[in-house]
């Protein structure tokens, strides 16, 4: 970096950080609010006790789930309805593989912003 940058940045007290999620069609499609959903979804069978978890209305989650599995090549979540158990919810392989992709993507992005980090220093 820069000497010149640096001496702006002199004072040590900052760091680069961002957020990181994919898009698809210019809208955000994926990151932490629906990993977290889908994981909740996975641990708990409910979509419904999955938003309340997350204090976030059951339609707010239904939004989140149609978009996520509308703009898929397949479902990510998997719900039933009725029966003696009152259906649920449940996510499928590619909702896990998804998941797994994008903890890996975030350690790599959080590496990147170390190293930014440590380059004002």
């Amino acid at each position: 970096m820069e000497k010149a940058i640096k001496d702006i940045l002199s004072n040590g007290l900052l760091k680069i950080n961002g957020s990181l999620w994919m898009e698809g069609d210019g809208k955000r499609f994926f990151g932490p609010g629906p990993v977290e959903l889908l994981e909740l979804i996975q641990e708990t069978g409910s979509m419904n006790q999955a938003a309340k978890r997350m204090k976030m209305s059951y339609k707010k989650a239904w939004e989140l789930i149609n978009n996520l599995n509308s703009m898929s090549a397949t479902p990510l979540v998997i719900t039933s309805t009725g029966g003696d158990n009152g259906g649920g919810s449940a996510i499928s392989d590619e909702a896990r593989q998804l998941i797994a992709y994008h903890r890996e993507l975030r350690t790599r992005f959080s590496k990147f912003l170390e190293e930014e980090t440590a380059r004002l220093k």
